[in-house]
């Protein structure tokens, strides 16, 4: 598995500006390359690393679509997963959508990993301690609001057009359905990753899973180091 991190004046300010620059520097609130490490921004990177879940994850099997990629990590962003796992074997990855420099974009709050095969990303989930659960219509899917998503899990979202691939769903622990009461019989991919990922939300803010950190000292402070600069 590899990770992919894809991570003046001139003196004619005003001079209120010029104080008020000078304090801020004299408080300690020096600038990175774009954003001031500002006291407010050190906290709101610190609220929102406390309240990651690393023992969340997501994996996009062939998403080839950039909007439906970059909306999946909106979400995930916003309910707090930490870790996005790609696999693609049969399409290629929209590389924009996944690129953490592009402004405003939550690729740069997720850490994404890319894996050789379907296999190789299970092994590694397994490996942490990850329950996988794949999204397909199978008669023996287990209904999203059935699944017990305050456990370690990791919920697997496949191509647009075909869905995840047999051994995707075969490998896994189980699949699961979005229960639908129309005559349309799936949601497009982002969409069934957000109403999933809200539903884990859900039962994790049941479960208190937020009021604490989930993250080691030491990891917390490896990544608030990364993401001030950011």
């Amino acid at each position: 598995m590899t990770e992919r991190d894809a991570n003046a004046g001139d003196g004619s300010l005003p001079r209120a500006v010029d104080r008020t620059k000078n304090a801020s520097i004299a408080a300690g609130e020096v600038k990175t390359s774009r954003f001031p490490r500002t006291s407010r921004r050190m906290r709101r990177v610190d609220g929102v690393l406390r309240r990651r879940q690393p023992s969340l994850a997501i994996v996009l099997e062939d998403v080839h679509d950039p909007h439906n990629a970059s909306a999946v990590l909106r979400s995930c962003d916003a309910v707090g997963v930490l870790d996005v796992h790609l696999v693609y074997v049969h399409d290629e990855p929209p590389r924009g959508a996944l690129n953490r420099t592009t402004s405003g974009s939550a690729a740069k709050w997720v850490r994404t990993h890319v894996h050789e095969s379907i296999e190789a990303c299970y092994g590694q989930l397994r490996a942490r301690g990850f329950r996988i659960h794949a999204a397909a219509l199978r008669e023996d899917s287990t209904d999203l609001y059935d699944l017990d998503l305050t456990v370690s899990t990791a919920l697997v979202f496949g191509n647009e057009q075909r869905g995840v691939t047999d051994a995707a769903a075969d490998l896994a622990d189980g699949t699961f359905s979005i229960p639908m009461q129309g005559m349309v019989e799936s949601l497009n991919i982002s969409v069934a990753c957000a109403v999933s990922l809200y539903e884990a939300m859900r039962q994790r803010r049941a479960a208190g899973l937020y009021d604490a950190p989930q993250l080691d000292d030491g990891e917390m402070a490896t990544l608030r180091a990364d993401w001030i600069g950011r």
